[in-house]
C-alpha cells in the first residue's frame, strides 16, 4: 500500500511539472531565457486553418491556380495575401486572385520558378486535389487606397494581387494596366483582364488614356507610360521591374514577395545576445537569424522572407537596416525580423 501511494504522488508530481513547464515555454518561446514583458518572438500574425485543394490546373504555361475551400473563411480585400504552409513544411506568400466576398473559397497562383528555392515545385508537382493545407492569413500589406485615377503596372505573375483590384473598381473610374510578359501563353487571366478593360467604355472611347489594357510581350517601355497628376501606381512583378517602376515614378505601390536588396551590398556585423550574454558576428553573406541560431537553435522561425513576423525580436542598440515588408512604422523603432533586416552602425543588441 505504501509503495502505491508513492507511485501515485510521484506520477501527480510529474503531471504538476510538466504543465508548470508548458506554460512557461507559452509565455517565453525561448525559455529557459527570461521572459519579455510582451513577448514577440514565435507569435503568429493571424491564425493558421486547415483547407481543401479543390482544384488545382493549369491557367498559363508555367502558372497554376489553386482553390482551397473551408467554411466562414475571413473576409479579405484587394491586394491580401496568404501564407501557404506547404507539404515540406515551407511558408511561402500568394496574393489572393478570387473573390472576396466569397467566403467558402480562397484561390491563388504561382508560376514554377525553376531557380527558386523550391516552393513554387512543390506546388506545381506534390500539391494535389483531395490535399489538406494549413494557410495563415489573410493578410493586407498592398491595400487599394482612394485615388481620382490609377495605373497598374503588372510583370507575369504578378498580375494575382491586381487582378481584384481592377474588379472591384467603380464604374467611370480612369485606370489603366500596363500588362508585360515574355509572351500571351505565359500570362495568366490575360483574357479576363482584357474583358475587363472593355468593360463600362462605350465602343467610341475605347481609344482614350483610361479605363484600357496594354499588354507587352517583352521588356515594357515605362517611359511611354502616361500617368496623370494624382493618379496612384501600382506594380508587382519582377523585381527589376518594379525598380524601373520606382525610379520612375513619385506615388508608386509595390508588392514583393523576396527581401528587400540594397544597393549598398551587405557587410559584416556583430550581433550581442543581451540576456544570453554572448556577441555573434553576421557573414556578409549570411543573415542574423543564421548566426543566432546556431548558439540559440529554438530560436522561432518560418518564412525566412521577412513577410511572416515570426523571428520578430526586440532591438535594445543600434541602428536597423529594415528589409522587411510586414512591420509597422511604430515596429521598426525597436525591433526587426532577424531573418531578412541586418545592421546599419555595424552592430545590434538583441534582447535575447
Amino acid at each position: 500500500m505504501p509503495k502505491l501511494r508513492t507511485v501515485a504522488l510521484l506520477a501527480g508530481a510529474v503531471l504538476v511539472t510538466r504543465g508548470a513547464l508548458r506554460r512557461r515555454i507559452q509565455v517565453s518561446p525561448l525559455w529557459p531565457l527570461p521572459a519579455l514583458e510582451e513577448p514577440t518572438s514565435g507569435r503568429p500574425r493571424s491564425r493558421a486553418l486547415r483547407l481543401l485543394v479543390t482544384a488545382h490546373e493549369t491557367v498559363a504555361d508555367g502558372v497554376v491556380r489553386l482553390r482551397l475551400e473551408g467554411t466562414d473563411l475571413p473576409r479579405w480585400e484587394p491586394g491580401a495575401h496568404l501564407d501557404l504552409v506547404l507539404p515540406s513544411g515551407l511558408v511561402r506568400q500568394y496574393s489572393l486572385c478570387g473573390d472576396p466576398e466569397d467566403t467558402s473559397s480562397y484561390t491563388v497562383a504561382t508560376r514554377l520558378v525553376g531557380n527558386g528555392r523550391g516552393g513554387s515545385r512543390e506546388v506545381h508537382e506534390q500539391v494535389t486535389e483531395g490535399m489538406e493545407l494549413e494557410v495563415r492569413g489573410p493578410r493586407n500589406r498592398f491595400p487599394l487606397v482612394e485615388a481620382e485615377s490609377y495605373v497598374f503596372v503588372a510583370g507575369g505573375i504578378g498580375i494575382t494581387p491586381l487582378l481584384p483590384m481592377l474588379r472591384s473598381l467603380p464604374d467611370g473610374t480612369p485606370w489603366r494596366l500596363l500588362y508585360a510578359g515574355r509572351d500571351r501563353a505565359s500570362m495568366p487571366f490575360l483574357e479576363e483582364v482584357e474583358k475587363l478593360g472593355r468593360m463600362g467604355v462605350p465602343p467610341g472611347e475605347r481609344s482614350r488614356a483610361w479605363g484600357r489594357v496594354t499588354v507587352v510581350e517583352g521588356v515594357p517601355d515605362l517611359d511611354a507610360l502616361e500617368v496623370s497628376e494624382g493618379a496612384v501606381v501600382y506594380c508587382c512583378g519582377p523585381e527589376g521591374l518594379m525598380a524601373a517602376v520606382e525610379e520612375r515614378f513619385a506615388d508608386v505601390r509595390l508588392e514583393r514577395f523576396a527581401p528587400r536588396t540594397s544597393s549598398d551590398g551587405n557587410t559584416e556585423f556583430e550581433v550581442e545576445l543581451r540576456r544570453s550574454g554572448r556577441t555573434l558576428t553576421v557573414p556578409a553573406d549570411s543573415t542574423a537569424l543564421a548566426a543566432i541560431r546556431r548558439e540559440l537553435p529554438d530560436t522561432a522561425y518560418s518564412c525566412e522572407q521577412g513577410f511572416c513576423g515570426t523571428c520578430q525580436q526586440r532591438v535594445l542598440e543600434g541602428e536597423i537596416d529594415h528589409r522587411d515588408e510586414l512591420l509597422t512604422d511604430t515596429e521598426r523603432t525597436d525591433s526587426m525580423l532577424i531573418c531578412v533586416s541586418r545592421a546599419r552602425s555595424g552592430r545590434l543588441v538583441i534582447d535575447m
